[in-house]
């Protein structure tokens, strides 16, 4: 059953309103303090968005485990909640761990109980998974084996679906903060921008299991979130805190954001083709690499993205339910507002990984620096051999 979950001083304020138009405000209000939040944690720095992406990770994973809990009356089965939220921890040792590992090496190589840790981190791993799927196993009662199964199943598609994408979050992150603030940014002017559009000229239904998703605002999300994801992109793009990858300095033990741009941000001069040449005026334009990257990745967010939309939307339908929980009064809970943003995630580590990563040369070193002396000296002669062949030494 639904419940008007609006805090009583907006529902006194919007008294005189309109069904439509109370929605509209109480919509746009919280949305305003979202997004005041959200710079807020921007400011804090790097370390503080990693953690709100594991409180919002965690919240989502309880959100999706308590729908699974209610519809399915799961009350009587044993262990069913201690064992999701253990699986949920045995995940993110995992991940984590493998950021840690990946990121932090020097810091982990230089403590012993941390290089321990490190070196058998997967079959800690693997252990503790071993040990909650024997738990779960044991936990087997008659009459409730279906739907023990079920549960199991539900577990693990949450976490799929939940935590490895999260932790592409943070590995976006890693990149350099654009990565992560540009994306994000995107779809929600997408979220904004349709929904406005919408609200004023929508009248072609867009999909049925979104019945309120229209056609214009589909397309009129799409141009402006194109357009703001240039306009952010060469704001941020001057700015090294924005560019910079994040990595861990050793010295202070504090993440550092400082670096020479790579020329994905350096000011480039580019050829206006013929067509627009007479439109614009303009035969030359200066802009900044990444922008061109930016309108791929505000395109997705604005014709792939809406997609997370429909399947949470399609999944709702499927267990007659409004919104994941009310944890956020005018919009639901907060899987409700993250269903496009873990899509646009895997997105963008997909596209990090094929069309900007290169070879990491300190990292190389770092894990040339592990090795015993015979093997730093295999390498170190198999490398001047291959130098002397091209004729560089």
């Amino acid at each position: 059953p639904t419940s008007d979950d609006t805090p009583e001083v907006l529902n006194r304020a919007l008294s005189n309103l309109s069904s439509r138009w109370k929605n509209w405000w109480v919509r746009g209000i919280l949305t305003l303090a979202m997004i005041t939040f959200f710079f807020i944690i921007i400011y804090l720095g790097p370390m503080v968005l990693m953690t709100i992406v594991m409180c919002v990770q965690i919240k989502c994973f309880h959100e999706i485990i308590t729908i699974g809990y209610n519809v399915y009356h799961s009350y009587d089965l044993p262990w069913f909640r201690t064992l999701s939220w253990y699986f949920l921890l045995c995940v993110n040792y995992f991940f984590y761990g493998e950021t840690v590992t990946d990121y932090f090496f020097t810091l982990v190589q230089r403590e012993e109980p941390l290089r321990i840790l490190s070196k058998y981190h997967r079959f800690i791993s693997f252990t503790l998974y071993l040990t909650g799927f024997c738990m779960f196993v044991l936990s087997l009662v008659k009459k409730h084996y279906r739907l023990q199964f079920y549960m199991f199943g539900w577990t693990h598609v949450t976490l799929l679906i939940v935590v490895t994408q999260s932790h592409l979050i943070i590995h976006n992150l890693f990149e350099g903060m654009i990565w992560f603030i540009v994306p994000i940014s995107c779809v929600i002017c997408n979220d904004i921008m349709a929904y406005m559009f919408g609200f004023f000229f929508g009248r072609t239904p867009l999909i049925k299991l979104s019945p309120k998703k229209t056609w214009e605002g589909f397309i009129g999300g799409f141009f402006a979130t194109v357009l703001f994801g240039l306009l952010l992109s060469y704001v941020m793009s001057g700015y090294r805190c924005f560019t910079c990858p994040v990595e861990f300095n050793n010295d202070t033990n504090s993440f550092t954001v400082d670096c020479e741009p790579s020329e994905l941000f350096q000011l480039q001069e580019y050829n206006i083709p013929l067509v627009l040449q007479s439109v614009v005026g303009w035969k030359t334009v200066r802009m900044y690499p990444f922008q061109i990257h930016s309108i791929a990745l505000s395109t997705f967010a604005s014709l792939i993205g809406p997609f997370g939309g429909f399947f949470a939307s399609g999944f709702k339908r499927a267990f007659k339910i409004k919104d994941f929980a009310n944890t956020i009064p005018g919009h639901g809970g907060i899987m409700d507002r993250f269903d496009c943003q873990y899509l646009m995630a895997t997105f963008v580590n997909v596209y990090i990984a094929s069309f900007i990563r290169g070879p990491n040369p300190s990292k190389l070193i770092q894990q040339f620096l592990t090795l015993r002396p015979d093997q730093q000296l295999h390498i170190f002669n198999t490398l001047k051999a291959h130098l002397v062949d091209k004729g560089m030494l």
